[in-house]
């Protein structure tokens, strides 16, 4: 059932809810955390931690990727960042930790815009790919959809695993008289491994997105706490409904398929451990992480947190952020934590939920029973 409110005689608007506005409700028996699964398998291949990191390069590497990625984790590679325009971006890295301290600086802005002017390199491309995968961990990548048709022969060619396309809404119906759109469910059929896409915030374009064949669908903007769309743009959508919404879609698309499951993976605004088992709850397979991971000493931003949309070279929607190094990467995802407002130790958060409502596996929580607080800014 859809609820709409009317804002004046002249609009009604759906009411929607963020995860701060939810809550989960004990309502089972308890279990023993070390007896709850939260391993998480897409495709072909299995993880001990249901968690993406973010192809921003404040939070991956090539170097973190392995490292996330021998955590249990999927390490995803921006592949428009800096490590494929610099052999050794480094230098540029320690450039804008060095850059202004506000968070809200145009100086900054403009230095950044200007860093990112380097051209892509295809072979730098091929060499970070190469480098995770002689690791021995899953290989990913990421482009956005306006660079997907350039470099995606490059990316597969060398070698990647799964393939991530993210941008800040992506359609599965892209409308240009300039270009020729990237068509999603030709591009998916075409290619031999599986593919995540998004963002998606509502039911009928994560519908068609599962449509295009995808393996995974990206929830949410991207970008979460440096993203400043909503202010840029006037874009938003509380998550909680938005990953509901799109798990709606999940379901009816596997009738539609006659089975065909596709993963929903929550994307932004999940920066502590309470919103991570959220979303969970609201019906995510996965998450996407970047603030949480951005505060871990391995993490290439040095303390500070960005994504692509910070150095749009036409209209920025992002900001570079401050962030608290809380501990090593380990320590992050598992203890022990120091930390009581949810930014390290996140999996054994996870785990605990789930063993204080009794739910052994994260199939099992997604059923789990939720309540809207009485003190929700949205009623």
């Amino acid at each position: 059932m859809t609820y709409e409110i009317e804002i004046g005689r002249g609009k009604r608007g759906h009411r929607a809810y963020s995860l701060d506005d939810v809550a989960v409700v004990p309502s089972r028996r308890t279990r023993d955390p070390q007896d709850v699964s939260v391993s998480w398998q897409i495709d072909a291949y299995q993880f001990d931690v249901p968690a993406l990191a973010a192809p921003m390069d404040s939070v991956m590497s090539p170097e973190t990727a392995i490292a996330f990625g021998r955590l249990g984790g999927l390490g995803v590679l921006n592949l428009e960042g800096l490590w494929t325009r610099y052999e050794d971006p480094d230098p540029v890295l320690d450039e804008i930790a060095e850059l202004s301290a506000d968070t809200f600086s145009p100086s900054a802005t403009k230095r950044m815009q200007e860093l990112y002017q380097a051209p892509i390199q295809p072979e730098l491309i091929t060499s970070r790919l190469a480098e995770i995968r002689d690791a021995g961990v899953t290989v990913a990548g990421s482009l956005t959809p306006q660079r997907t048709q350039e470099h995606y022969q490059t990316v597969v060619d060398a070698g990647v695993d799964i393939f991530v396309i993210r941008g800040t809404t992506v359609s599965a119906e892209h409308v240009s008289k300039e270009s020729e759109p990237l068509n999603l469910k030709q591009f998916i059929y075409e290619l031999d491994v599986p593919v995540i896409v998004g963002g998606a915030a509502s039911y009928t374009p994560a519908l068609h997105l599962m449509r295009t064949g995808a393996a995974g669908v990206l929830v949410g903007f991207g970008g979460g706490a440096s993203s400043t769309t909503r202010r840029a743009l006037g874009i938003h959508s509380p998550m909680a409904s938005a990953i509901s919404d799109v798990s709606a879609a999940r379901r009816d698309y596997m009738d539609e398929s006659g089975g065909r499951y596709v993963h929903v993976i929550a994307d932004g605004g999940l920066g502590t451990s309470g919103e991570i088992v959220k979303a969970f709850a609201m019906g995510a397979d996965a998450v996407m992480l970047g603030s949480a991971l951005a505060r871990a000493e391995e993490a290439p931003g040095q303390g500070w947190h960005w994504g692509q949309e910070a150095h749009h070279d036409q209209l920025p929607r992002g900001d570079r952020v401050r962030m608290d190094t809380v501990g090593p990467l380990s320590e992050v995802l598992f203890g022990p934590s120091h930390h009581t407002n949810g930014t390290s130790n996140i999996v054994g958060a996870l785990r605990r939920t789930m063993a204080t409502t009794g739910y052994s596996d994260l199939k099992e929580f997604q059923r789990i029973e939720v309540v809207v607080s009485p003190y929700s800014s949205n009623g």
